[in-house]
């Protein structure tokens, strides 16, 4: 395997991880999938890294999705395990106890939006073009896309998206909520910077606990969601980084936060 398939740079307590496969539009093939499913998990405990970066090598794709010249050679069983290899990665992805932000530099299609739609925020460059496509080539998207898109845009849109396999452009992504924020292609990864950034001035515990139960609660009822809030604020009371928050408060300077 190529060791160089995925790049890992760390900065200001970030971690950004940039698919590198740009001659084929950073397409995801088997090497690159364990790649980012080894390095996520790699990432998971350290916590000195308190933000994930996901972007593409190169200015033309974030991820261009499957590939399908591997995908051309595969029998049906190994399809069915790719299926459950980037269906399991991506909910890995979007479970993790860290803020996963997707810096989409271009073309993001099929599994490239669904990587998208896994992380927590996703800030897009103005030649950024997303889209669920799968439908164009008689299969459906099959690592979260027809459960994320609707949760995300509402059920309408997310069906128009995925029936017609139609590809969005940066500003239409925005106005339908799919993508956080647009910005100019050289600004891209300094603004994903300064958002990592503003999430690093936080409580790591507290980041931790309201994404826990961001995620859990949309699974449920208001009832349970509000149990799942409560308990995860139970959490953040004894830590000592609450504490900190506090006297930080009271002193009028900046807190330290350990994550304890």
């Amino acid at each position: 395997m190529n060791r160089d398939i995925l790049l890992v740079e760390e900065k200001n307590q970030a971690a950004v991880l940039t698919l590198n496969r740009p001659e084929v539009m950073n397409a995801l093939n088997f090497d690159l999938l364990y790649a980012l499913r080894r390095a996520v998990e790699e990432l998971r405990t350290r916590t000195e890294i308190r933000v994930l970066i996901i972007t593409g090598a190169g200015d033309k794709a974030f991820c261009s999705g499957a590939d399908l010249k591997e995908r051309a050679t595969l029998s049906p069983e190994k399809v069915r395990e790719y299926i459950y290899t980037i269906r399991n990665l991506f909910t890995g992805i979007e479970f993790l106890n860290k803020p996963v932000i997707a810096a989409i530099n271009g073309l993001a299609l099929g599994g490239g939006t669904e990587l998208a739609l896994a992380s927590d925020i996703r800030i897009a460059s103005e030649n950024a073009t997303l889209g669920l496509t799968e439908t164009r080539l008689a299969i459906i998207p099959g690592a979260g896309g027809t459960q994320r898109l609707p949760r995300l845009v509402g059920r309408g849109k997310a069906k128009e998206l995925i029936f017609t396999g139609r590809r969005v452009g940066a500003q239409e992504a925005l106005d339908i909520h799919l993508v956080n924020q647009v910005c100019k292609a050289e600004a891209l990864m300094e603004e994903c910077m300064k958002m990592a950034a503003m999430i690093c001035e936080t409580g790591p515990i507290a980041i931790e606990q309201a994404k826990y139960a961001i995620n859990y609660g949309l699974e449920s009822d208001i009832h349970t969601g509000l149990a799942i809030e409560s308990n995860a604020y139970w959490v953040t009371i004894p830590t000592e980084d609450r504490t900190e928050a506090l006297a930080a408060f009271k002193e009028k300077r900046k807190p330290d936060f350990k994550g304890k």
